[in-house]
């Protein structure tokens, strides 16, 4: 027990980190069921007992894991199309974010998530993003962007793949989309000095933990009708929007 408190970051409590190591389970269990909602929560949480500074790095590398592992159980149903040309826009959206970042006003990029993420749930369909190679590389750039400034886009991007009509493809896509950005978030972050070293283990318990929810809300998925799927995604995605907006308001 000792060894393993050891490993354990020195800045954070015994019991925050254990505390983390659970979430990761249920927040990944969350996403891998629903497509959305499990990496808002785990931030939320982890910016409650981490400074910023610290939370949006190990977030990124442990939502690197969580969405590589979903990529890995989904992967016959991505579509490659959106997932390469989204790709092609988020590179250079995380080199922009990352230089803009403290540039500009956390509190308005989680109004206009808020915003959109309601208009996504209640409005018609953005299915033309889909289909289109510009569109889908610039809703890649914006929310890369915006990633590196407020820590997540996953709601975002999941707002964009409601086109799709098989909740299979959407997470599957959504989780491929993810990883790719993580890996560019992470190298990222650690151009701009971040040392991972010390949080390592705390990372990789995570790691493994969130491994085991996706298998869980894997299965929680796919017995899941998709009239069911819909329903519930579309109060997840509200609930999100509004919490986003409360934030806002509150400062």
């Amino acid at each position: 027990m000792d060894i393993f408190l050891a490993l354990l970051p020195t800045d954070l409590a015994p019991s925050f980190s254990l505390l983390l190591i659970l979430a990761s389970f249920f927040t990944s269990a969350t996403t891998a069921a629903f497509g959305l909602g499990g990496g808002a929560m785990l931030i939320a949480l982890m910016t409650t007992v981490m400074t910023p500074l610290v939370a949006i790095p190990v977030h990124g590398a442990v939502q690197l894991g969580s969405n590589g592992g979903r990529t890995l159980l989904r992967h016959k149903h991505i579509v490659w199309p959106f997932f390469f040309w989204f790709c092609v826009g988020s590179a250079l959206g995380v080199a922009v974010g990352g230089q803009i970042a403290q540039l500009l006003p956390e509190d308005l990029f989680r109004a206009v998530i808020g915003l959109f993420l309601i208009y996504t749930a209640w409005g018609p369909k953005l299915r033309s993003v889909i289909k289109s190679p510009v569109l889908t590389s610039f809703t890649g750039f914006v929310a890369a962007t915006i990633s590196m400034i407020v820590g997540i886009s996953g709601p975002l991007v999941m707002g964009f793949l409601q086109g799709l009509k098989d909740r299979r493809e959407m997470i599957a896509t959504h989780a491929a989309l993810m990883t790719a950005q993580n890996v560019l978030k992470l190298l990222t972050f650690t151009l701009l000095g971040f040392q991972f070293a010390a949080y390592l283990p705390l990372i990789l318990l995570m790691i493994a933990t969130g491994f085991l929810g996706t298998i869980s809300g894997s299965k929680l998925l796919d017995w899941m009708p998709e009239h069911v799927f819909r329903k519930i995604f579309r109060l997840i995605l509200t609930l999100l929007a509004l919490w986003l907006i409360v934030q806002t308001i509150l400062g």
